[in-house]
């Protein structure tokens, strides 16, 4: 069995659905492994439940339906779903509880912020957020939210939790670590890395980044797709857009 990760959906607002299609999915790794996966994980703004979209969500639940395995998302920075107390949370088996949007093909959850899950054998770290530098240009009558940025309760609990456990698989982010953030983009997206727009969750996971030891770190946020190997830390980060990644027991395949 597999796991796919993708990046940033938005609720296809730039037809990011088309490399999550079945077909496409079937095209890029064959039948047989497509068969294989288990879960799909979006890092970060899956963009579910957004105000006013209805009509469009429920095209994309019925175009969804055509694959066979369940969604969880990773909280980035553009999810209506940031701060709502009024849904419910399950366990599904996986270790913590999810937070659920969709309860029936196709199924639909988030993954918690700073909480530990085992999938497929597998010990996922799961963070989440980001700086939005679009304020701006939101949809009027939608405050922000400030969940983008983690509380510092949420930080402590982290960190303490760190010393009982820091050894990890897989990291799963929205944004990814402040300096590798600046190796990679900052000649790609100057004003993203102004300090102007300094990301304190990008400088949180920077701290993180220096507490656990994990085989490779994923992440979405920038819309770019690449991957950068960190000598100092011996692992990969992986950044997702257009690509999508199939996690097996023994390799990741990215297309």
């Amino acid at each position: 069995m597999s796991i796919l990760l993708s990046g940033d959906f938005h609720i296809n607002a730039s037809n990011e659905l088309f490399t999550i299609l079945k077909t496409e999915l079937i095209k890029k790794y064959g039948k047989e492994k497509y068969d294989g996966i288990k879960y799909h994980i979006i890092l970060g703004d899956a963009g579910f439940l957004w105000l006013g979209n209805a009509v469009e969500e429920m095209r994309i639940f019925n175009t969804l339906k055509e694959r066979s395995f369940p969604v969880l998302c990773v909280f980035g920075n553009h999810d209506p779903v940031l701060g709502r107390n009024d849904l419910q949370e399950i366990d599904i088996g996986i270790g913590e509880k999810v937070i659920v949007i969709k309860n029936e093909n196709p199924f639909i959850a988030y993954l918690k912020r700073g909480k530990i899950y085992t999938i497929e054998g597998k010990r996922f770290l799961v963070l989440g957020g980001a700086l939005s530098i679009d304020k701006e240009y939101r949809i009027p009558g939608l405050s922000w939210w400030k969940e983008e940025y983690w509380s510092k309760p949420e930080e402590k609990s982290l960190f303490k939790l760190f010393k009982k456990e820091n050894n990890f698989d897989y990291v799963l982010s929205h944004t990814g670590p402040n300096r590798i953030n600046e190796t990679i983009f900052k000649s790609i997206n100057k004003v993203g890395l102004s300090p102007v727009f300094f990301d304190e969750v990008a400088a949180l996971n920077e701290k993180i980044d220096c507490k656990i030891s994990c085989k490779q770190w994923f992440c979405g946020h920038w819309h770019k797709d690449y991957f950068y190997y960190c000598d100092n830390q011996k692992r990969g980060y992986q950044y997702l857009y257009r690509k999508t990644a199939l996690l097996t027991d023994n390799m990741i395949e990215v297309l």
